[in-house]
């Protein structure tokens, strides 16, 4: 295996910073004229993108971020009950009162004074888009192959006919 020049090992660093290689590109110090064209071509280079995947693996491991640990903040999002931030069917619970995983599931509290009192929104992240994330992890959505042995020998031809067009439909 080849070594990376200095140019491509900057170039590598400074792409897990945001994934994008026309600015990683520029921040290695490429030329802004050629930066996209320059990126495009790094990234097609198999020593490139083995150092990119080593680099992004070493962040995940630094950060301690697996792909369990998405997977469980999705599952917190996807099956929250937000019935847990009431006491009854007017009255919120305190916020201090409220479990982490109910707290970890709201995107934005928001208060405004009414003429009636304190008027409380709160807003919960998309249980559908964490549920669609779920199955894009788990492979939930992933095309079904479907495999059917037929045995030809016990076929008249007029059957095989019909199942070839059956087929082809």
């Amino acid at each position: 295996m080849s070594k990376l020049t200095a140019k491509q090992e900057k170039f590598c660093y400074e792409y897990v910073i945001d994934l994008c290689g026309t600015q990683a590109a520029i921040r290695a110090g490429y030329s802004q004229k050629t930066a996209h064209s320059i990126a495009s071509r790094m990234l097609r280079i198999v020593e490139v993108q083995k150092f990119i995947q080593s680099l992004q693996a070493d962040l995940e491991k630094t950060a301690g971020i697996t792909a369990l640990r998405v997977l469980k903040e999705h599952e917190k999002i996807a099956f929250s009950d937000t019935g847990m931030i009431r006491e009854g069917w007017m009255t919120l619970k305190d916020y201090e009162e409220l479990p982490k995983e109910i707290k970890d599931c709201i995107q934005e509290v928001a208060t405004r004074v009414t003429k009636y009192g304190n008027e409380v929104k709160i807003k919960f992240y998309d249980k559908q888009r964490s549920l669609d994330s779920i199955s894009r992890i788990l492979g939930f959505d992933a095309a079904t192959k479907i495999e059917q042995k037929i045995d030809f020998d016990n076929l008249t031809d007029g059957q095989i006919d019909l199942l070839i067009t059956k087929m082809t439909e």
